[in-house]
């Protein structure tokens, strides 16, 4: 069995969503077994950046037949692999979604999980990848605009793909704040989609999360005991407690949309 693909999406920048996705796969590296982490970030790539990898192959050229997967992947000495996508080359552009699916799916068949970077937004390029994932962890804050933002993707990619599991992740925030998040996405879409949307966690606002990114370190790596590294392991191991799905989603493509 292939292993499960996460998709860590937002409406929109600034949300921390890229932190996120590193310390969640490092965080599901220490769960056990093998974890791939994906800068599929078409627009502004930036893992390798945060979390200072060398020089090398990355997405782009392997999408280009210019290196193979294996060429690409660079191990982690916190134990996860990385697929980068180089930071601002622009090589992923104009990349069609169909072959960063395939690309996932593949990698997907040699990982436990596939921790997918997206680039923040509703185009459909994103929009595609989210609805092939088994599972979706839409990033948000208490700002308004990330909240709008979030409840537009949940919006469409409930209709491009209805059975998507989607999950709101709460970022910067703890306790009634956290929730408030939650429930801000939930009521809008039991009122306006006609069902509600499960909370996957929190993240809190925690100063070591900047620091480690100015030092482009893991956070799990800078500051393993650090409050927002807790949440963040409280995050994974719900990830990794789960069963993957037998059901795959519908993708655009197969919707014709």
């Amino acid at each position: 069995m292939s292993g499960r693909i996460v998709a860590v999406a937002s409406g929109k920048g600034g949300v921390g969503k890229t932190a996120l996705a590193i310390g969640l796969a490092q965080a599901l590296a220490e769960q056990g077994g093998r974890v791939l982490l994906v800068d599929a970030d078409t627009g502004l790539a930036n893992v390798d950046v945060q979390m200072g990898l060398p020089a090398g192959a990355d997405l782009g050229q392997v999408l280009a037949g210019k290196a193979t997967l294996e060429q690409a992947v660079q191990r982690h000495p916190s134990g996860f692999a990385v697929l980068p996508g180089r930071s601002g080359s622009g090589a992923l552009a104009g990349v069609g979604a169909e072959a960063l699916e395939a690309l996932l799916r593949r990698a997907a068949e040699t990982h436990d999980q596939v921790v997918v970077d997206l680039g923040a937004g509703v185009q459909r390029a994103q929009r595609r990848l989210v609805a092939m994932a088994d599972t979706t962890l839409l990033v948000a804050t208490e700002e308004p605009t990330s909240l709008t933002d979030a409840y537009a993707v949940l919006k469409l990619l409930w209709r491009d793909a209805p059975g998507a599991d989607a999950r709101v992740l709460a970022n910067m925030a703890q306790g009634a704040a956290a929730l408030r998040v939650w429930q801000v996405l939930d009521g809008a879409a039991r009122n306006f989609l006609g069902r509600g949307v499960v909370q996957a966690g929190h993240v809190r606002r925690d100063g070591k999360v900047a620091d480690a990114i100015r030092h482009q370190q893991p956070l799990l790596s800078r500051h393993p005991g650090c409050g927002a590294a807790e949440d963040i392991r409280r995050v994974a191991a719900g990830l990794a407690a789960e069963g993957l799905s037998s059901n795959r989603h519908t993708t655009l493509a197969a919707s014709g949309a």
